[in-house]
C-alpha cells in the first residue's frame, strides 16, 4: 500500500520566522552603519514568500522588500537609513517580516525587528561597557549568594535515620543463631551464621 507524505495544515500566524539580527542599530556618525543586512532563513521543506513592512517607510529604503526564499535557503534583505537627522535619535522604528507559503495569500508567520538611530557609536560603546560591568557585578553577587550555605539550626546529635538503623542492627545481633534450642524467640527469627 502506497503512503503519501501528508504536510501538516499550517495555521495562520503560527509559523516561526527566523531572522538575524533581531535589532538594527544605525549610528549617525558612522556612515558604514547606514546600510545593514537582515537575513531571512527558511528551514522548511516548502518555499516561502515574504514581505517587509515598516512603521516609518519614509526613513528607510528596503532593497527586495518582497520576494521568495527557496526551501532550506536564506535571503539577505538590505535596509538603508536615508533620513539621518538628530530629531530621529533614539526613536524606535519597527520592521515586520511577514511570510506565507508560495501558493497562499494568508500570512503564516511574522517577525518584528526593531531599528534605532543613535548619535554616536563611541557613546554607545561606553554605555554598553558600563552596562556590561553592572551586569557582571550583578552576576557575581548572584553567584556569591547562591553558593552560600543556608542558615539552618544545627541539630545536636545523630539524625533519626542513623538512630533507627543502629537499633535494627543491635536487635539483629542480639537474636539467637540457628541451633540455639533454649530460646523463647520463634524459630523463623533465628539467624544463620552468614547473616550474623
Amino acid at each position: 500500500m502506497h503512503q503519501q507524505k501528508r504536510q501538516p495544515e499550517l495555521v495562520e500566524g503560527n509559523l516561526p520566522v527566523f531572522v538575524f539580527p533581531t535589532e538594527l542599530i544605525f549610528y549617525a556618525d558612522d556612515q558604514s552603519t547606514h546600510k545593514q543586512v537582515l537575513t531571512l532563513y527558511n528551514p522548511y521543506e516548502f518555499a516561502l514568500k515574504f514581505k517587509v513592512l515598516c512603521t516609518t517607510p519614509n526613513k528607510y529604503v528596503v532593497v527586495d522588500a518582497a520576494g521568495a526564499v527557496k526551501p532550506q535557503c536564506c535571503m539577505d534583505i538590505v535596509i538603508r537609513h536615508r533620513d539621518v537627522r538628530s530629531c530621529h535619535y533614539g526613536v524606535i522604528d519597527k520592521f515586520r517580516l511577514q511570510v506565507s507559503e508560495q501558493s497562499q495569500r494568508k500570512a503564516l508567520g511574522r517577525k518584528e525587528v526593531v531599528a534605532t538611530l543613535l548619535p554616536s557609536a563611541k557613546e554607545q560603546q561606553k554605555e554598553e561597557e558600563e552596562k556590561r560591568i553592572k551586569e557582571h557585578l550583578t552576576e557575581s553577587l548572584f553567584f556569591e549568594q547562591s553558593f552560600q550555605p543556608e542558615n539552618r539550626t544545627v541539630s545536636s546529635g545523630p539524625s533519626l535515620l542513623t538512630v533507627f538503623l543502629a537499633v535494627v542492627c543491635i536487635t539483629a545481633l542480639m537474636l539467637p543463631t540457628l541451633g540455639d534450642v533454649e530460646s523463647l524467640v520463634p524459630l523463623y527469627l533465628h539467624l544463620s551464621v552468614n547473616q550474623n
